[in-house]
C-alpha cells in the first residue's frame, strides 16, 4: 500500500512539531517546506534520523522548492508571522493574507487533489484566503482552531476536577481564541455534565482562561507563541482525514445554511474523513448561545471582508 504524502509549509516551531507528531504516528511521508534555506533541510534530516530510534518508517525531506511537494494528499499551512506580546490576531492580517495566498497557490498548483489544513493566524481569515486562492471545493479546505481551544478547555477542567483529561469531552463553536463560544451544556466528564461538577463561577473562569490561552503562552514565552498543542491538534485532524477515522472534531469548516452562517468558514463540530469535511453537525443552541455565536460569526465576516482587500487580483 502506497504511503500518504504530507506537505507541511513552514518549518518553524508549529510546522516542525507537526512533522514530529505526524512521523511518530507514521501518517505518511513528509515534505517540510520553508523559504529559509537550510532550515527545512536541517530539521527534516534531523527528524528523519530519529526514525531508527523511535521506529517510524517514513521518509522526511526538507526543501525550499515546491516541486518536491507534488501529488501530496494533505497540505498543512503553518506559514506566517507569529504573534508577539501585545499583538492581536487581527493585526497579523495583511502580512499573513499575502503569505498564505502565495504558499497556497504554489502548493495547489502541484497537488490539485490535496486537502488543505490551515493553521496560520488569524485563523478564520486564513482559511478564507486559502479557499479563495485554491478554488478547491469547500470540503477540502479546513482550519485548525477548535481542536486546540477544546484541548485547553479540557485541560483546565481536568485540572480543576482532578480527573484524567481523557474523560473530559467538550465542544466549542465560533471563531478562534477571543471569539470562541464554549458550550458548557455539551461538556461532560465521563458522561456527567460538567455543570454538575463545577460551579458556574469556576466554569466562567475556565472559559476566560481558555479564550486567552494563546495570549497566556505568548506572554510567558515573550519571544514566540504556542506550538506543541497547536501542532498536536493539527495532526489529530490529519490522522482522522488520512486514516478515514471520521472523528467528530471542532474545526473551521464552511457553513452556508448550517447555523445560518451564510457562506463562511467558522468553528463547528464536523466529521473528518478521507474527503475532508464529510459533514457539519448542527446542535441545538439556546438563546444565549445563539447570541454569542452570532457575534462570533459577525467578527469572522469582518475579518474576511478585511482579508479580501489583500488577496491577489
Amino acid at each position: 500500500m502506497q504511503r500518504a504524502k504530507i506537505t507541511i509549509i513552514g518549518a518553524g516551531n508549529v510546522g516542525a512539531t507537526c512533522a514530529h507528531w505526524a512521523a511518530a504516528k507514521e501518517l505518511g511521508d513528509i515534505v517540510l517546506v520553508d523559504i529559509v534555506d537550510g532550515l527545512p533541510q536541517g530539521k527534516g534530516l534531523d527528524l528523519h534520523e530519529a526514525g531508527p530510534i523511535e521506529g517510524f518508517d517514513v521518509r522526511i525531506v526538507g526543501t525550499t522548492e515546491y516541486d518536491a511537494t507534488a501529488d501530496s494528499d494533505l497540505v498543512i499551512i503553518t506559514s506566517g508571522v507569529p504573534r508577539k506580546p501585545g499583538m492581536s490576531r487581527d493585526q497579523l492580517l495583511e502580512t499573513n493574507v499575502k503569505i498564505v495566498a502565495d504558499v497556497t497557490a504554489k502548493a495547489v498548483a502541484r497537488s490539485p487533489q490535496a486537502i488543505l489544513i490551515v493553521v496560520s493566524n488569524p485563523l478564520d481569515a486564513m482559511v478564507y484566503t486559502a479557499h479563495a486562492v485554491s478554488g478547491f471545493p469547500t470540503q477540502r479546505v479546513v482550519g485548525q482552531a477548535g481542536v486546540l481551544d477544546t484541548a485547553r478547555y479540557r485541560t483546565f477542567i481536568a485540572d480543576e476536577i482532578g480527573c484524567s483529561v481523557q474523560d473530559v469531552h467538550a465542544m466549542l463553536l465560533g471563531g478562534h481564541g477571543d471569539d470562541m463560544v464554549p458550550l458548557p451544556r455539551y461538556t461532560t466528564v465521563a458522561g456527567i455534565p460538567v455543570t454538575q461538577l463545577l460551579p458556574p463561577g469556576k466554569l466562567d473562569e475556565i472559559v476566560t482562561r481558555t479564550r486567552n490561552g494563546g495570549a497566556e503562552i505568548v506572554n510567558l514565552l515573550k519571544t514566540g507563541s504556542a506550538y506543541y498543542a497547536p501542532a498536536a491538534a493539527t495532526i489529530a485532524m490529519a490522522e482522522s482525514i488520512l486514516r478515514d477515522k471520521r472523528r467528530v472534531l471542532p474545526c473551521a469548516a464552511y457553513c452556508d445554511k448550517e447555523y445560518d452562517v451564510g457562506g463562511y468558514f467558522v468553528g463547528v463540530p464536523c466529521i473528518l474523513g478521507r474527503n475532508g469535511v464529510e459533514k457539519v453537525l448542527e446542535v441545538e443552541l439556546d438563546a444565549r448561545e445563539r447570541e454569542a455565536f452570532a457575534a462570533s460569526v459577525a467578527h469572522v465576516k469582518e475579518l474576511c471582508k478585511a482579508a479580501k482587500k489583500f488577496l491577489p487580483r
